[in-house]
């Protein structure tokens, strides 16, 4: 079965009790699915293209762990609540690894390129998590001993590409950054159970095999 495509229908919306849709996202992330969660620094409100944290020249602006830090992730429910009540507004950064789904990025154009390569061959893909600048594919956790057996096997890798697994994190939708807002290109499934993602063999091997086509070749960013 095909993941539905998230620009098309949100995971998630308002509930009529009024808690906003960042803590019940937060709050389905982390004890329906047991990914560990934590807020996001947010970006700076005199402009929001900077970040509230202390680096002038943060590349990431809101889109990252600051206080708490990323070892406080948790699926806690009632941390969730205190920490997105207190903070409304944080984007909602997933701690990769472990329990968690770790992840395969590459820039958006040509993620979405590549996409299209991967559904033309009949590849499976699980959810992936989109912003204006780079495309994550979740896959299931790996160590960095398979990642560089995987990588070490190949001829070449797009520099392009970049690996999220354990002590590593990205932001989950509906989170709004300094670089704008996160969503579901590829949103999982409604349901309770934690969303099916493939193993990262697969997903290396079949972007890796796209991106060096004709036409679909990813800038070194």
């Amino acid at each position: 079965m095909r993941e539905i495509l998230g620009k098309r229908r949100r995971l998630l919306s308002k509930r009529s009790d009024g808690r906003t849709e960042l803590m019940d996202s937060a709050l389905t992330f982390a004890t329906e699915w047991q990914w560990p969660v934590l807020p996001g620094v947010m970006a700076d409100q005199r402009s929001t293209s900077r970040c509230s944290c202390p680096d002038p020249e943060c590349t990431v602006p809101g889109a990252h762990p600051f206080d708490p830090g990323l070892l406080a992730a948790t699926t806690d429910g009632r941390m969730v609540r205190w920490w997105w009540s207190n903070r409304p507004a944080a984007p909602i950064v997933l701690a990769t690894g472990g329990p968690a789904p770790c992840a395969v990025s590459l820039p958006a154009l040509a993620a979405a390129r590549a996409l299209v390569a991967l559904d033309a061959q009949g590849m499976r893909l699980g959810p992936v998590v989109a912003s204006p600048t780079r495309w994550f594919l979740l896959v299931r956790p790996y160590t960095m001993e398979q990642l560089g057996e995987l990588l070490y096997a190949k001829d070449f890798v797009p520099g392009s590409l970049r690996f999220h697994g354990e002590g590593g994190y990205i932001t989950l939708p509906p989170s709004e950054t300094g670089r704008g807002d996160i969503w579901w290109e590829r949103a999982p499934l409604p349901g309770s159970a934690s969303p099916w993602v493939p193993d990262v063999e697969a997903v290396v091997d079949a972007v890796v095999d796209a991106l060096t086509r004709t036409g679909v070749s990813a800038p070194e960013l």
